[in-house]
């Protein structure tokens, strides 16, 4: 024991295109702000560098995952999401984290919360944030998360183990129903100027827009756009409003400081050939959708599961955005097909719109996941 600082057990994680803290709910702090002000000291924040902590200074690095025994007779954990600012001291707990989500199952069984079942231990994990139940099918070999496997993902050097996860409890995140304003498709007023746009609710709530009317071709790249700098104040402007729309905040000027998290906000267009920031080469034949995602107010440099969720879940309500920019061809298939910055995404989608709205039957994943370190955090 250091006689300046305090320790904390915690463990680095890597889910899907993410890495994150995970902390045991009984090593925090049971106040809320002194848990937050502890959990920001251990990321490093804020210091835009977090130099001084565990924090990898991006946003998707940034992120943190609090388990504890599940309040929930349905679930074997409870697992709450905060994604941790380096530029201020804010923890946002208001949305889910997908690729973090594919680490809890992992975590929960290598600690001995699930009991080890070979060869696949299905783990029920507890989404506090928006509680409802998310299900994770984790291949297990000697006890063990299981690491090595032939499964390989778009922004994840190497091949790992699989890990499917079945997202079809999740409509309703924040507003309690699929469409908050019950339609598919809104026009926002911004700065005299109309936008159309689709509010979904599903893994987190998201805007999504036509990349044309923002004056875009839809497969910039994540530093292009950001460099537009007129561009991310309009795209900023939009989600604001939208914030509102979901209920998230009371006026448009709050949603920057209270909710920077949610709502995601997707920019969507029709296949086309273009190259990744990594060099790959993404074919129009081998997407269905193109799609670039902005939260946190940064570009995501791949897609969030939580997103691939809420996208697979768009384009089966006839007349959205997302439903709008497929083919017909594509909307026929339930493996959808997300083209994003980093290459290409699949997600499982199936609805009823049989009775005039849509009912989402069925929405899964496959991630990969592994520990990266476990071991203690010294805080002074």
């Amino acid at each position: 024991m250091h006689p300046e600082m305090k320790e904390y057990k915690c463990t680095i994680m890597r889910g899907g295109t993410s890495k994150g803290i995970f902390i045991m709910e009984n090593e925090l702090p049971a106040d809320q702000p002194d848990r937050d002000a502890l959990i920001c000291r251990i990321f490093g924040s804020p210091d835009i560098r977090q130099i001084d902590g565990l924090g990898g200074a991006d946003v998707l690095t940034s992120k943190l995952a609090i388990i504890g025994p599940s309040t929930r007779e349905d679930a074997d954990v409870d697992y709450t999401f905060g994604q941790v600012s380096f530029e201020r001291q804010f923890v946002d707990y208001k949305g889910n984290c997908g690729n973090i989500s594919s680490a809890v199952g992992p975590f929960a069984i290598d600690k001995g919360l699930v009991k080890a079942v070979e060869p696949v231990t299905t783990v029920r994990i507890h989404l506090t944030n928006s509680d409802q139940i998310l299900i994770a099918k984790v291949p297990v070999e000697h006890g063990r998360a299981k690491v090595k496997g032939d499964c390989s993902i778009d922004g994840v050097p190497g091949m790992a183990a699989r890990i499917d996860m079945d997202w079809s409890d999740i409509t309703g995140t924040v507003c309690g129903r699929l469409l908050p304003t019950g339609n598919p498709k809104d026009t926002f007023n911004i700065d005299g100027q109309e936008y159309e746009v689709s509010l979904v609710d599903a893994g987190n709530p998201l805007v999504f827009i036509r990349a044309g009317s923002l004056g875009m071709k839809g497969f910039e790249t994540p530093a292009e756009i950001e460099d537009n700098k007129e561009l991310m104040e309009r795209i900023e402007k939009i989600r604001s409003e939208a914030a509102v729309r979901f209920g998230l905040v009371e006026r448009p000027e709050e949603a920057r400081e209270q909710s920077p998290y949610n709502p995601f906000f997707a920019i969507v267009s029709s296949p086309v050939d273009y190259r990744c920031f990594n060099g790959a080469e993404v074919k129009r034949e081998n997407v269905d959708i193109v799609s670039r995602l902005l939260f946190m107010l940064h570009m995501h440099k791949a897609y969030p599961i939580t997103g691939t969720v809420c996208t697979g879940a768009a384009v089966r309500i006839p007349g959205s955005i997302p439903w709008e920019v497929m083919d017909a061809e594509s909307r026929k298939r339930e493996n959808l097909r997300i083209g994003h910055p980093a290459g290409v995404l699949e997600v499982y989608s199936r609805a009823d719109n049989s009775n005039g709205q849509t009912d989402i039957k069925s929405i899964k994943v496959f991630r990969t996941a592994r520990m990266i370190m476990d071991g203690t955090v010294y805080v002074s």
